[in-house]
């Protein structure tokens, strides 16, 4: 009796168990009535990741009540693989807390996520893998294909496109000079007095006059004089005293040009004369920084009245403090200010590019600076600015722009060095805070490339370039195509695509003179976004034309799709 009762529980047992396996077998054969609907149904890479959402329709009559299924929505491509995060869901009877769908009704799953993007995905399969459970027993689906293809359009942004910023040159060719000095008179009268000419300020115009007149590479470009009247007195006796004092400002200072045997002085126009017959401007500006009683009170008399009459008597009325003014403000502004202009004229090109290559000692820093401007190879550029860090390497712009070279030059690792040392001569200069955030970008570190751009304001255009840029990456293309404003470029163009404005693509695109095989690819694309095939056509057949890689991309280009089997596209792409 004992012996049949072990017969009839491991009987059970295997009946239970085979069971188990056919309501599982069942639902494995019975896969195909599961309806999967994907959106977009060609999945697309957006923000360096490629969001998928399925909707899943079981039928009624299919689930198990007791099983549970384990999904994994899988991109499958050559070399590998990458699976998206798994859902679960159970019958009624089922143990668990995931989504129910029941045997009488069926249900729905509504599933979303998304995976970092490699550019294998562009050709792949988006499959389903399941996993049934029921109690002990387990039993693996045939994996089902729901999708095929990524696109790829927002990975052709170009990293060339990343733009780094020069630490410009201040060297100018021809340097204005000035110098200035100023004779003062007394009151109501207009001649120089010699004890004026023996000041040091007069003394060093006359030495300046004579240096420059000895310099070969001086110009005299003329001669400013502005005489001035104190505001006391009848104006008429003010102009008229205006006038004198200019006439002998001038007298004084062409006769030094005479004695200087200055033809220049000569010309009609040398001489550039104005007067002031009542300085009132130049009395408040003493006024303001004087410390005279009842100053504040004088202030507010010239900002009541305009009337030099009215201010001249109501300022008299202050006897006291008009006492002080006569002595100590009035005196000043009689006066004849002389101004001697020049123009330093600096090295020319030929003779600043032969010293930078044979003697670059003899160049100051804006000069070798300048030199590289002056060179196309970016090699020779190289040079110049190794020379002038070595000379100047206190001067931030010169570690920088070696970087720069290096990084014109795909030599990430070394412009990163020359502009960390940049960066540790000056901290946060925003051109190098540009250039920290191009490496960054282009080494793919999106987050140290937006905190580097953030300390770059006042950087340039690069800098709004590289926003639009990282704005592309991050799959934010409103922003990117402001960012890239007026910019021909083609990657203000690929925002403006993946943002969705096609004429204002196509007429960027257009308007872009460099003749690049990625230009006419964009064009391609807008053809098949706005069902243009002999925009399209036109446009991939030149591409290819100028970059043959571009056959390649295309023919595994989701975005041509519906091409693949067009004897015309296979024509151009094969």
């Amino acid at each position: 009796m004992k012996r049949t009762r072990i017969k009839l529980f491991a009987y059970l047992a295997l009946a239970a168990v085979m069971t188990s396996c056919a309501s599982l077998e069942k639902m494995r054969k019975n896969a195909a009535d599961v309806n999967y609907s994907v959106t977009p149904e060609v999945l697309e890479a957006h923000g360096e990741k490629v969001d998928v959402n399925i909707n899943v329709r079981i039928p009624a009559g299919y689930f198990d009540p007791k099983a549970t299924l384990e999904a994994t929505p899988v991109l499958v491509y050559e070399g590998g693989e990458t699976p998206f995060p798994s859902y679960t869901v159970q019958g009624e009877k089922a143990e668990g807390n995931a989504q129910v769908i029941t045997k009488d009704n069926g249900g729905q799953i509504n599933y979303s996520n998304s995976v970092a993007y490699n550019e294998n995905m562009r050709v792949s399969d988006l499959v389903v893998r399941i996993r049934a459970t029921k109690g002990d027993n387990s039993l693996d689906f045939e994996p089902v294909k729901i999708a095929e293809g990524v696109i790829s359009t927002s990975a052709m942004v170009q990293a060339k496109g990343i733009q780094g910023t020069v630490g410009a040159d201040q060297f100018e060719r021809i340097i204005p000079i000035s110098k200035t000095a100023e004779i003062l008179y007394i009151i109501q009268q207009a001649n120089v007095r010699n004890s004026e000419l023996t000041k040091e300020e007069v003394k060093a115009l006359n030495d300046f006059i004579a240096e420059v007149k000895e310099a070969e590479n001086k110009e005299f470009k003329g001669v400013n004089i502005s005489a001035y009247a104190s505001p006391d007195g009848p104006v008429d006796l003010n102009t008229r005293l205006a006038s004198q004092r200019e006439g002998s400002a001038k007298t004084y200072l062409n006769r030094q040009f005479t004695r200087a045997k200055i033809d220049e002085a000569k010309d009609a126009d040398f001489f550039d004369l104005q007067n002031t017959p009542e300085d009132w401007e130049g009395f408040k500006e003493l006024m303001e920084k004087s410390d005279i009683q009842d100053k504040e009170l004088i202030l507010r008399v010239l900002s009541m009245h305009t009337d030099p009459q009215v201010r001249e008597r109501e300022i008299k009325n202050m006897s006291n403090t008009y006492k002080v003014i006569a002595d100590d403000i009035l005196p000043k502004l009689r006066r004849s200010k002389m101004s001697v202009n020049v123009e330093e004229i600096g090295k020319s090109d030929e003779e600043i590019s032969e010293l930078a290559a044979s003697n670059a000692s003899e160049l100051n820093a804006e000069e070798i600076l300048y030199a590289a401007t002056l060179e196309d190879n970016v090699d020779e550029q190289l040079a110049i600015y190794r020379k002038a860090a070595a000379q100047y390497p206190n001067d931030w712009r010169t570690h920088n722009n070696v970087g720069l070279a290096l990084y014109q030059k795909d030599d990430l690792a070394g412009a990163k060095v020359a502009f960390e040392k940049a960066n540790s001569v000056k901290a946060n200069q925003p051109e190098v805070m540009n250039n920290l955030g191009a490496i960054a970008l282009r080494e793919g570190d999106l987050a140290k490339a937006e905190e580097y751009f953030g300390s770059a304001a006042g950087a340039g255009s690069e800098l709004d370039n590289n926003l639009g840029v990282l704005a592309i990456k991050k799959g934010m293309y409103d922003e990117a195509v402001r960012y890239f404003g007026n910019s021909v470029s083609c990657n203000a163009a690929l925002a403006k695509i993946l943002a969705g404005n096609y004429d204002a693509a196509l007429s960027t695109l257009n308007a872009n003179t460099n003749e690049v095989g990625l230009k006419y690819y964009l064009k391609a694309v807008v053809g098949v976004r706005t069902n243009d095939s002999d925009m399209m056509f036109s446009n991939l057949r030149k591409a290819v034309e100028l970059d043959s890689k571009f056959k390649a991309t295309a023919a595994s280009d989701m975005e041509f799709a519906n091409y693949f089997g067009d004897a015309t596209f296979k024509s151009i792409v094969q």
